[in-house]
């Protein structure tokens, strides 16, 4: 049980000059006209989409009113905030539920020519593509790297590799596209690389990934549980997918096997092994693909539903990647920057390891003093995707 008294209050997009308000003012009316711009939908779903943008700055938030499996759950969390506006609200409802209203107003779930059909999928694509070309000149110069080097850069690379974040606009032009991670490591708050290793050494059943981004951040991922595999640190690897559209470039079963075709295209030779040690890994069912609604909801990691937690408890070892599913663990509050992550997530039913780079005010395991000494060299510290954590949590504490 947590050893704290009681919760701190959530971050709120009504906090003035706050990260949390910026998102809504700012970035989702972008993400609305990003959609508008990659896909060619017709007279009606256009007047949805700009009516949804006009609420998010005008009016108070309105319920869904489609017919969907999960309608009756989303109307349910919004009546606890009856009539208020976007703006007046927990941070991490307004951004999932701003999702969700997306789906419904392209007719993500309705029949038709829409339903099913991916608003972000194009951007998604072309990042991906993109990705591919970056990383392959560089690539297969790291694979001849002995095991505990080529294991501290992939682990590097996943976490970094969190930066190129779709929804996250501001981070795009300071994205260092290199491969060399250990110009990075000072700005690791929280390095238990050495840990994981250690950790994974003598070899485990099931390592599971709680993926965040596709592109470049999930080919890395994909690299990481093929090193698992291959070195027998791991004997089965089991990648936690969204089952819909979430924060624009999270990853879907889609994606999961579009990435793993890309590689075999791929202009690296160790790209294209990559993409046929996967290809292996899958049809052997060492590496499988899952995905559970929970992924997608508003709720936090202490409300995950029983089923779920029954799966993640079979595992040996739960790494857990991006803000979101930090913010998820720490039920996105106010937690003091001194707070032992131990003390917060002891529900968490496996022993985890979060590798998150900073795009949220939020931050735990911090030295007195630490975070006034980073504020003052650099303010925007905690949301500009600089910094990053890769912290074991074992299911001892």
């Amino acid at each position: 049980m947590p050893v704290f008294q009681s919760m701190p209050p959530p971050l709120m997009t009504s906090e003035p000059g706050s990260f949390a308000r910026y998102t809504i003012v700012e970035r989702k009316p972008q993400i609305i006209q990003q959609v508008l711009n990659n896909n060619a939908y017709e007279p009606d779903i256009v007047s949805a989409l700009q009516a949804f943008e006009d609420e998010i700055v005008h009016h108070s938030i309105h319920p869904l009113h489609e017919s969907a499996k999960d309608t009756e759950f989303w109307n349910t969390a919004l009546s606890a905030y009856a009539g208020k506006t976007w703006l007046e609200v927990p941070w991490y409802f307004a951004e999932t539920y701003f999702y969700r209203r997306l789906l419904e107003a392209v007719r993500y779930f309705q029949p038709g020519a829409w339903q099913g059909r991916d608003p972000f999928g194009e951007q998604k694509r072309k990042q991906m593509e993109a990705d591919i070309k970056r990383l392959a000149p560089e690539w297969d110069r790291f694979f001849t790297q002995e095991p505990g080097a080529r294991f501290e850069w992939l682990l590097h690379s996943s976490l970094w590799g969190n930066r190129t974040d779709l929804s996250h606009f501001s981070l795009k032009a300071e994205v260092d596209t290199r491969l060399d991670t250990l110009t990075h490591r000072h700005l690791i708050l929280i390095n238990h690389t050495a840990q994981v290793y250690e950790y994974l050494a003598a070899g485990v059943r099931r390592v599971d990934f709680v993926s965040d981004n596709a592109g470049r951040e999930f080919f890395f991922d994909l690299a990481l549980a093929d090193f698992l595999l291959q070195e027998g640190r791991a004997r089965q690897v089991l990648m936690h997918l969204k089952n819909q559209p979430f924060f624009v470039s999270d990853a879907m079963p889609d994606d999961f096997h579009l990435s793993i075709a890309l590689l075999k295209t791929a202009p690296a030779v160790k790209m294209r092994e990559l993409d046929s040690r996967l290809e292996d890994a899958l049809a052997a069912q060492r590496l499988k693909a899952t995905s559970d609604p929970f992924l997608t909801t508003c709720l936090m990691y202490r409300q995950m539903p029983a089923n779920l937690k029954r799966q993640l408890a079979q595992a040996d070892l739960v790494l857990l990647k991006g803000d979101v599913n930090y913010r998820r663990l720490l039920d996105d509050a106010h937690w003091p920057f001194t707070t032992r992550m131990e003390d917060v997530i002891g529900y968490f039913p496996a022993p985890c390891a979060v590798l998150r780079t900073l795009k949220g005010e939020i931050m735990v395991g911090l030295q007195p003093g630490q975070a006034d000494a980073i504020a003052a060299e650099d303010p925007q510290w905690l949301t500009n995707g600089k910094r990053g954590v890769i912290q074991l949590i074992p299911k001892s504490a």
